[in-house]
């Protein structure tokens, strides 16, 4: 059971995270018994949640790989070796 597949989450995570979100949203809207402040914040966790799920599946539609390591690579390119010092 793999959460990263192809530097992106994997498909059934990205539901996965959507569906918590809504239904933790609409669950803070919803339930009257709770105060105030518990009623706002799991508005906000809920909405969080589902904006990380719904730009998960934005980004893999637009194949794009937001949890990729090539950086490490293009971070490594920069980097000055010892006989290259001296110019």
């Amino acid at each position: 059971m793999k959460l990263i597949d192809d530097g992106n989450l994997s498909g059934w995570l990205r539901i996965a995270l959507f569906l918590i979100g809504v239904a933790t949203l609409f669950g803070g809207l919803a339930l009257a018994i709770f105060p105030g402040w518990l009623r706002l914040s799991l508005f906000l966790f809920g909405f969080a949640i589902m904006a990380v799920g719904g730009l998960a599946s934005r980004a893999h539609m637009l194949k794009i790989k937001p949890f990729d390591n090539s950086y490490k690579k293009a971070r490594d390119s920069y980097k000055v070796k010892d006989d290259e010092e001296e110019r």
